[in-house]
């Protein structure tokens, strides 16, 4: 039957139905020597190396495991995040609002992109512009996890808080980065944890994330390939763009028979967040590169499939 050890001295196995009893003897069809048999060793060798450290463990990664006969193994443990937006202007989903504030998008974005790095959340909710109730959240935070994630207050308003505060109890190691969108990005430390604070705008927090803080959560967590690949499509449309920043453009991908083609998903303002939802790449511009002309090749990066 299927699985049972060979005997010894056979070297071919027939299908049963294949074969037919004819009295004391066996009829079997022509198979070539060798068929339908498994050698000892043919998946994993011994001394072979079947999980790189850092690799990401799959489903199929989780079954050789235990084929192998291993009832557990080393990892590393998931990177805890505290998550808060900051400011008057943002209040939570289903609460009234006043006149001059939106709902609360951002907590809900980055809350969804940590888990899906394979980290866990500590959602903080929204903290006021008052510079102590800041300054006691982010200590809490910094106390409570391993990286500590804000949205808004990075800029250079009255009301940005976050690096007035962060020069109390911590440190900013860069701030505002070449690109679009997102350029008031921060990173550093509050009392000695890792600091990530992002733009308030949805689509700039969004690709902040997708660049800066995903692959610190991979490095956290042990991962050996931080950054995904990029390749070539050819642009459908014209695309605006002035030199000097690398442009990020959301953008729909997809394969015409001989070649992949990417087009923009409309208006693509930092606060336009259906920019993001249509969207299933990123349209990734040089910064010495200017405007791009249909039919000029661009680089691509595709979201990861939820």
């Amino acid at each position: 039957m299927t699985g049972a050890a060979m005997p010894r001295g056979a070297d071919t196995v027939v299908p049963q139905e294949l074969a037919e009893g004819a009295g004391e003897w066996v009829e079997v069809g022509a198979v070539d020597r060798g068929a339908n048999v498994r050698d000892r060793g043919e998946d994993v060798r011994a001394g072979t190396v079947v999980l790189e450290a850092g690799a990401v463990l799959r489903p199929q990664d989780l079954g050789l495991v235990a084929s192998l006969g291993f009832p557990e193994i080393r990892v590393h443990r998931r990177p805890r995040v505290a998550l808060l937006s900051t400011g008057d202007e943002v209040v939570e989903p289903g609460r009234a609002r006043r006149p001059g504030q939106i709902y609360d998008a951002n907590r809900f974005s980055l809350g969804g992109m940590v888990e899906a790095a394979g980290a866990d959340v500590l959602d903080l909710g929204i903290v006021p512009d008052v510079r102590e109730r800041l300054r006691e959240q982010l200590l809490y935070a910094a106390e409570s996890a391993d990286v500590v994630l804000t949205s808004g207050g990075v800029s250079v308003g009255d009301y940005d808080l976050v690096k007035k505060v962060l020069a109390d109890i911590g440190r900013i190691d860069f701030w505002q980065v070449a690109m679009q969108p997102g350029r008031p990005l921060a990173a550093g430390r509050v009392a000695g944890t890792l600091f990530f604070g992002l733009p308030g705008n949805p689509v700039a927090s969004v690709l902040c994330f997708h660049l800066f803080v995903r692959p610190a959560l991979w490095k956290l967590a042990g991962r050996r390939e931080l950054f995904p690949p990029r390749f070539h499509a050819v642009a459908m449309e014209p695309m605006s763009k002035k030199p000097g920043r690398r442009e990020f453009k959301r953008g729909i991908l997809s394969y015409a028979g001989e070649r992949w083609e990417v087009r923009i998903t409309g208006p693509q303002g930092s606060g336009i967040l259906t920019s993001m939802t249509l969207a299933n790449c990123f349209v990734v511009i040089e910064e010495e590169r200017g405007d791009v002309a249909a039919g000029d090749t661009v680089s691509v990066e595709p979201f990861a499939l939820a």
